[in-house]
Protein backbone atom coordinates (compact mmCIF):
# COMPACT_ATOMS: atom_id res chain seq x y z
CA UNK A 1 0.00 0.00 0.00
CA UNK A 2 0.90 3.55 -0.70
CA UNK A 3 0.05 6.64 0.39
CA UNK A 4 0.47 10.34 -0.90
CA UNK A 5 0.70 13.54 1.41
CA UNK A 6 -1.09 16.68 -0.77
CA UNK A 7 0.81 19.95 0.49
CA UNK A 8 -0.95 22.71 -1.33
CA UNK A 9 1.07 25.86 -0.67
CA UNK A 10 3.37 27.27 -2.52
CA UNK A 11 6.09 30.32 -2.65
CA UNK A 12 4.76 31.74 -6.34
CA UNK A 13 2.60 29.94 -8.85
CA UNK A 14 4.64 29.00 -12.24
CA UNK A 15 3.55 29.74 -15.20
CA UNK A 16 2.63 25.76 -15.91
CA UNK A 17 1.25 24.57 -13.07
CA UNK A 18 -2.07 23.46 -12.81
CA UNK A 19 -1.84 21.48 -9.53
CA UNK A 20 -4.07 22.23 -6.77
CA UNK A 21 -1.70 24.99 -4.78
CA UNK A 22 -1.76 28.16 -4.08
CA UNK A 23 0.23 31.72 -2.54
CA UNK A 24 -2.35 33.32 -0.78
CA UNK A 25 -3.33 30.84 2.37
CA UNK A 26 0.11 30.66 4.38
CA UNK A 27 -2.08 31.83 7.83
CA UNK A 28 -3.64 28.20 7.33
CA UNK A 29 -0.82 26.34 7.38
CA UNK A 30 -0.98 24.98 11.10
CA UNK A 31 -4.48 24.44 10.47
CA UNK A 32 -3.90 22.35 7.68
CA UNK A 33 -1.35 20.33 9.22
CA UNK A 34 -3.80 19.54 12.33
CA UNK A 35 -6.41 18.49 9.45
CA UNK A 36 -4.04 15.99 7.44
CA UNK A 37 -3.93 14.36 10.84
CA UNK A 38 -7.36 13.79 11.29
CA UNK A 39 -7.79 12.80 7.89
CA UNK A 40 -5.14 10.09 8.01
CA UNK A 41 -6.40 8.67 11.06
CA UNK A 42 -9.63 8.82 9.49
CA UNK A 43 -8.56 7.02 6.20
CA UNK A 44 -6.29 4.05 8.00
CA UNK A 45 -9.43 3.08 9.71
CA UNK A 46 -11.09 3.50 6.13
CA UNK A 47 -7.87 1.10 4.25
CA UNK A 48 -7.22 -0.90 7.38
CA UNK A 49 -3.24 -1.05 6.74
CA UNK A 50 -1.75 -4.00 9.03
CA UNK A 51 1.70 -2.73 10.75
CA UNK A 52 4.40 -2.12 8.48
CA UNK A 53 1.96 -2.68 5.45
CA UNK A 54 2.74 0.48 3.75
CA UNK A 55 5.73 0.27 1.72
CA UNK A 56 5.77 3.98 0.41
CA UNK A 57 4.99 7.33 1.21
CA UNK A 58 5.52 10.39 -0.99
CA UNK A 59 4.74 14.09 -0.04
CA UNK A 60 4.16 15.98 -3.36
CA UNK A 61 2.46 19.66 -4.14
CA UNK A 62 2.66 22.20 -4.17
CA UNK A 63 5.83 23.11 -2.46
CA UNK A 64 6.49 20.43 0.61
CA UNK A 65 9.68 22.18 1.45
CA UNK A 66 7.62 25.60 2.58
CA UNK A 67 6.54 23.49 5.75
CA UNK A 68 8.61 23.41 8.72
CA UNK A 69 9.34 20.36 9.50
CA UNK A 70 8.20 20.17 12.86
CA UNK A 71 4.52 20.61 11.56
CA UNK A 72 5.15 17.48 9.95
CA UNK A 73 5.98 15.54 13.50
CA UNK A 74 2.13 14.75 14.69
CA UNK A 75 1.66 13.07 11.04
CA UNK A 76 5.06 10.72 11.19
CA UNK A 77 4.31 9.73 14.78
CA UNK A 78 1.03 8.81 13.24
CA UNK A 79 2.12 7.05 10.41
CA UNK A 80 5.55 5.30 11.46
CA UNK A 81 3.39 2.34 13.16
CA UNK A 82 1.94 1.11 9.17
CA UNK A 83 5.80 1.96 7.69
CA UNK A 84 7.31 -1.00 6.33
CA UNK A 85 11.12 -0.97 7.42
CA UNK A 86 12.59 -0.12 4.62
CA UNK A 87 9.55 1.90 3.20
CA UNK A 88 10.57 4.88 0.64
CA UNK A 89 9.78 8.28 2.03
CA UNK A 90 10.09 10.90 -0.40
CA UNK A 91 9.53 14.55 -0.41
CA UNK A 92 9.22 16.65 -3.27
CA UNK A 93 11.06 19.90 -2.81
CA UNK A 94 11.90 23.59 -4.20
CA UNK A 95 16.01 24.61 -4.28
CA UNK A 96 14.85 28.07 -2.61
CA UNK A 97 13.22 26.76 0.24
CA UNK A 98 14.82 23.34 0.42
CA UNK A 99 17.42 24.62 2.96
CA UNK A 100 20.40 22.41 4.67
CA UNK A 101 18.66 22.55 7.94
CA UNK A 102 15.19 22.04 6.37
CA UNK A 103 16.43 18.73 4.28
CA UNK A 104 18.65 17.87 7.67
CA UNK A 105 15.40 18.10 10.05
CA UNK A 106 13.43 15.99 7.11
CA UNK A 107 16.00 13.50 7.27
CA UNK A 108 15.90 13.44 10.65
CA UNK A 109 12.46 12.33 11.04
CA UNK A 110 12.51 9.45 8.06
CA UNK A 111 12.33 11.02 4.78
CA UNK A 112 14.96 8.66 2.69
CA UNK A 113 14.54 10.30 -0.57
CA UNK A 114 13.74 13.87 -2.33
CA UNK A 115 12.90 15.20 -5.40
CA UNK A 116 13.61 19.00 -6.39
CA UNK A 117 11.49 21.00 -9.24
CA UNK A 118 14.63 22.14 -11.12
CA UNK A 119 12.81 22.25 -14.18
CA UNK A 120 15.99 23.83 -16.13
CA UNK A 121 19.53 25.20 -15.29
CA UNK A 122 19.30 27.95 -17.85
CA UNK A 123 18.47 31.22 -16.01
CA UNK A 124 16.81 32.40 -18.81
CA UNK A 125 14.28 29.17 -19.39
CA UNK A 126 13.56 29.45 -15.69
CA UNK A 127 12.55 32.48 -15.60
CA UNK A 128 10.58 32.12 -18.64
CA UNK A 129 8.93 29.16 -16.74
CA UNK A 130 7.52 31.39 -13.65
CA UNK A 131 10.49 29.19 -11.33
CA UNK A 132 11.51 31.43 -8.19
CA UNK A 133 15.24 30.16 -8.24
CA UNK A 134 18.61 30.25 -10.75
CA UNK A 135 20.51 27.71 -11.69
CA UNK A 136 23.13 28.05 -8.85
CA UNK A 137 20.10 27.49 -6.40
CA UNK A 138 19.58 24.54 -7.96
CA UNK A 139 23.47 23.38 -7.81
CA UNK A 140 23.24 23.99 -4.36
CA UNK A 141 19.93 22.75 -3.40
CA UNK A 142 21.13 19.05 -4.63
CA UNK A 143 24.56 19.29 -3.26
CA UNK A 144 22.91 20.48 0.15
CA UNK A 145 20.89 16.85 -0.12
CA UNK A 146 23.76 15.10 -0.73
CA UNK A 147 25.39 16.73 2.46
CA UNK A 148 22.21 15.59 4.49
CA UNK A 149 22.54 12.59 3.93
CA UNK A 150 19.93 11.54 1.14
CA UNK A 151 21.57 8.90 -1.05
CA UNK A 152 18.23 8.67 -3.31
CA UNK A 153 17.82 12.28 -5.12
CA UNK A 154 15.78 13.37 -7.63
CA UNK A 155 15.31 16.15 -10.46
CA UNK A 156 12.59 17.04 -12.48
CA UNK A 157 13.15 18.63 -15.94
CA UNK A 158 10.70 19.90 -18.33
CA UNK A 159 11.14 19.94 -22.37
CA UNK A 160 9.22 20.77 -25.07
CA UNK A 161 9.17 24.92 -24.64
CA UNK A 162 9.69 27.10 -27.27
CA UNK A 163 13.02 27.79 -25.58
CA UNK A 164 14.21 24.42 -26.04
CA UNK A 165 17.16 23.82 -27.86
CA UNK A 166 19.47 20.37 -28.03
CA UNK A 167 22.38 22.76 -27.39
CA UNK A 168 19.95 24.16 -24.41
CA UNK A 169 19.16 20.74 -23.26
CA UNK A 170 21.89 18.86 -23.56
CA UNK A 171 23.81 21.27 -21.70
CA UNK A 172 20.64 20.83 -18.89
CA UNK A 173 21.81 17.32 -18.79
CA UNK A 174 26.04 18.03 -18.20
CA UNK A 175 24.86 19.97 -15.25
CA UNK A 176 22.17 17.31 -13.89
CA UNK A 177 24.97 14.44 -14.50
CA UNK A 178 27.40 16.24 -12.60
CA UNK A 179 25.64 15.80 -9.09
CA UNK A 180 24.66 13.50 -6.78
CA UNK A 181 21.28 11.99 -8.34
CA UNK A 182 20.43 8.57 -9.31
CA UNK A 183 17.15 9.49 -11.00
CA UNK A 184 15.82 11.89 -13.09
CA UNK A 185 12.26 12.82 -14.46
CA UNK A 186 11.44 14.69 -17.91
CA UNK A 187 8.25 16.07 -18.63
CA UNK A 188 6.94 17.72 -22.29
CA UNK A 189 5.24 20.98 -21.29
CA UNK A 190 1.52 20.66 -20.98
CA UNK A 191 -0.75 23.68 -22.00
CA UNK A 192 -3.32 23.54 -19.58
CA UNK A 193 -6.65 25.67 -18.91
CA UNK A 194 -6.60 27.92 -15.64
CA UNK A 195 -2.75 28.50 -15.69
CA UNK A 196 -0.71 31.77 -17.05
CA UNK A 197 0.46 29.89 -20.28
CA UNK A 198 -3.08 28.88 -21.21
CA UNK A 199 -3.32 32.17 -22.73
CA UNK A 200 -0.14 31.86 -24.98
CA UNK A 201 -0.19 28.27 -25.95
CA UNK A 202 2.58 29.12 -28.31
CA UNK A 203 4.85 28.43 -25.68
CA UNK A 204 4.97 24.92 -25.86
CA UNK A 205 6.54 23.44 -28.77
CA UNK A 206 6.05 19.94 -29.44
CA UNK A 207 9.04 18.46 -31.18
CA UNK A 208 9.40 14.57 -31.05
CA UNK A 209 12.90 14.73 -33.05
CA UNK A 210 14.31 17.01 -30.56
CA UNK A 211 12.59 14.89 -27.24
CA UNK A 212 13.89 11.74 -28.88
CA UNK A 213 17.27 12.82 -28.63
CA UNK A 214 16.68 14.28 -25.08
CA UNK A 215 15.84 10.84 -23.88
CA UNK A 216 18.22 8.60 -25.61
CA UNK A 217 20.48 11.37 -24.26
CA UNK A 218 19.59 10.54 -20.52
CA UNK A 219 19.44 7.26 -21.04
CA UNK A 220 22.74 7.34 -22.57
CA UNK A 221 24.87 9.17 -19.96
CA UNK A 222 23.75 6.50 -17.39
CA UNK A 223 20.06 6.56 -16.14
CA UNK A 224 17.88 3.59 -17.69
CA UNK A 225 13.82 4.63 -18.73
CA UNK A 226 11.27 2.74 -16.42
CA UNK A 227 8.22 4.85 -17.27
CA UNK A 228 7.38 7.51 -19.37
CA UNK A 229 8.57 10.11 -18.54
CA UNK A 230 11.18 8.37 -15.42
CA UNK A 231 14.88 7.54 -15.72
CA UNK A 232 17.50 5.53 -13.03
CA UNK A 233 19.53 3.50 -11.45
CA UNK A 234 17.19 3.92 -8.70
CA UNK A 235 13.56 3.27 -9.39
CA UNK A 236 10.95 4.94 -7.48
CA UNK A 237 9.13 2.32 -5.11
CA UNK A 238 5.77 5.16 -5.30
CA UNK A 239 6.28 4.94 -9.09
CA UNK A 240 5.90 1.85 -9.61
CA UNK A 241 3.07 1.08 -7.33
CA UNK A 242 1.08 2.77 -9.19
CA UNK A 243 1.94 1.63 -12.44
CA UNK A 244 0.95 -1.57 -10.49
CA UNK A 245 -2.29 -0.63 -9.58
CA UNK A 246 -1.64 -0.81 -5.47
CA UNK A 247 -3.84 0.43 -3.41
CA UNK A 248 -3.06 3.99 -2.28
CA UNK A 249 -4.43 6.69 0.55
CA UNK A 250 -4.40 10.37 -0.29
CA UNK A 251 -3.84 12.62 2.59
CA UNK A 252 -4.98 16.10 2.30
CA UNK A 253 -6.43 18.80 0.13
CA UNK A 254 -7.19 17.36 -3.06
CA UNK A 255 -6.04 14.22 -2.62
CA UNK A 256 -7.11 10.90 -3.91
CA UNK A 257 -7.31 7.61 -2.72
CA UNK A 258 -7.70 3.99 -4.58
CA UNK A 259 -9.08 0.93 -2.67
CA UNK A 260 -11.35 -2.34 -3.60
CA UNK A 261 -12.30 -0.74 -7.06
CA UNK A 262 -13.52 2.55 -5.19
CA UNK A 263 -11.69 5.77 -5.65
CA UNK A 264 -11.81 8.54 -2.84
CA UNK A 265 -11.71 12.19 -3.44
CA UNK A 266 -11.44 14.98 -0.75
CA UNK A 267 -12.34 18.22 -0.37
CA UNK A 268 -10.36 20.33 -2.77
CA UNK A 269 -10.43 24.00 -1.10
CA UNK A 270 -7.86 24.40 1.75
CA UNK A 271 -10.69 25.75 4.01
CA UNK A 272 -13.24 23.25 3.47
CA UNK A 273 -10.47 20.80 3.94
CA UNK A 274 -9.91 21.85 7.06
CA UNK A 275 -13.31 22.68 7.94
CA UNK A 276 -14.34 19.16 7.71
CA UNK A 277 -11.00 16.70 6.58
CA UNK A 278 -13.15 13.61 7.66
CA UNK A 279 -15.69 14.60 3.80
CA UNK A 280 -15.09 12.22 1.13
CA UNK A 281 -16.35 11.53 -2.33
CA UNK A 282 -16.54 8.05 -3.27
CA UNK A 283 -16.70 6.39 -7.17
CA UNK A 284 -17.04 3.04 -7.72
CA UNK A 285 -15.57 1.83 -10.52
CA UNK A 286 -16.74 -1.41 -12.67
CA UNK A 287 -14.12 -4.44 -14.19
CA UNK A 288 -13.91 -2.31 -17.28
CA UNK A 289 -13.21 0.83 -16.04
CA UNK A 290 -10.12 -1.11 -14.08
CA UNK A 291 -8.98 -2.93 -16.97
CA UNK A 292 -9.19 0.18 -19.12
CA UNK A 293 -7.12 1.85 -16.48
CA UNK A 294 -3.74 -1.23 -16.17
CA UNK A 295 -3.90 -1.33 -20.02
CA UNK A 296 -3.15 2.30 -20.55
CA UNK A 297 -0.80 2.50 -17.09
CA UNK A 298 1.02 -0.83 -18.28
CA UNK A 299 2.10 0.55 -21.39
CA UNK A 300 3.40 3.66 -19.92
CA UNK A 301 5.94 1.75 -17.76
CA UNK A 302 8.32 -1.34 -17.87
CA UNK A 303 5.53 -3.33 -15.98
CA UNK A 304 3.57 -3.83 -19.11
CA UNK A 305 0.37 -6.11 -19.36
CA UNK A 306 -0.08 -9.86 -18.72
CA UNK A 307 -1.62 -11.44 -21.39
CA UNK A 308 -4.44 -13.19 -19.63
CA UNK A 309 -5.68 -9.26 -18.84
CA UNK A 310 -6.42 -8.89 -22.59
CA UNK A 311 -10.04 -9.80 -23.50
CA UNK A 312 -10.32 -11.52 -26.71
CA UNK A 313 -11.22 -9.34 -28.78
CA UNK A 314 -8.82 -7.02 -27.90
CA UNK A 315 -5.82 -10.06 -28.70
CA UNK A 316 -6.36 -9.16 -32.36
CA UNK A 317 -4.86 -5.63 -32.25
CA UNK A 318 -2.25 -6.85 -29.73
CA UNK A 319 -1.29 -9.62 -32.37
CA UNK A 320 -0.63 -6.62 -35.01
CA UNK A 321 1.08 -4.37 -32.76
CA UNK A 322 3.41 -7.35 -32.11
CA UNK A 323 3.80 -8.05 -35.24
CA UNK A 324 4.68 -4.73 -36.28
CA UNK A 325 6.92 -4.80 -33.48
CA UNK A 326 5.42 -1.71 -31.73
CA UNK A 327 5.30 -4.06 -28.75
CA UNK A 328 7.54 -7.21 -27.37
CA UNK A 329 5.93 -10.09 -25.78
CA UNK A 330 8.06 -11.95 -22.71
CA UNK A 331 7.18 -14.86 -20.27
CA UNK A 332 3.63 -14.09 -20.94
CA UNK A 333 3.45 -9.96 -20.54
CA UNK A 334 3.48 -7.55 -23.14
CA UNK A 335 5.48 -4.19 -22.85
CA UNK A 336 5.70 -0.85 -24.88
CA UNK A 337 9.17 -0.69 -26.94
CA UNK A 338 7.99 3.10 -27.13
CA UNK A 339 6.49 5.03 -24.52
CA UNK A 340 6.22 8.75 -26.62
CA UNK A 341 3.31 6.21 -28.15
CA UNK A 342 1.75 4.94 -25.07
CA UNK A 343 -1.55 6.23 -25.34
CA UNK A 344 -2.08 5.50 -29.18
CA UNK A 345 -1.19 2.05 -28.34
CA UNK A 346 -3.90 1.62 -25.46
CA UNK A 347 -6.80 3.60 -27.27
CA UNK A 348 -5.76 0.97 -30.49
CA UNK A 349 -6.05 -1.83 -28.34
CA UNK A 350 -9.23 -0.96 -26.10
CA UNK A 351 -11.11 0.92 -29.14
Amino acid sequence: MLIYLHIPFCDSLCHYCAFNSYVDKFNLKPSYMNAIQTHLKDELARFEPKPKSIRSLFIGGGTPSTITPKYYEGFFELLRPYLCDDAEITTEANPNSATLPWLQEMRALGVNRVSFGVQSFDDEKLKFLGRNHNKNLAIKAVNHAHQAGFENISIDLIYGTSMDTSALLSHDLDIAFSLPINHLSAYSLTIEEGTPFFQTPQVAHDCLPLATTFVQDIIKRGLPQYEISNFGTYESVHNRGYWEHDDYIGIGAGAVGYHDKHRFYTEKGIEAFIKNPKSITEEPLNSEDIHVEKIFLGLRSKVGIAMEEFHHDELQYVTILLEEHKLKADQGRVYNLDYFLSDELALFITQ
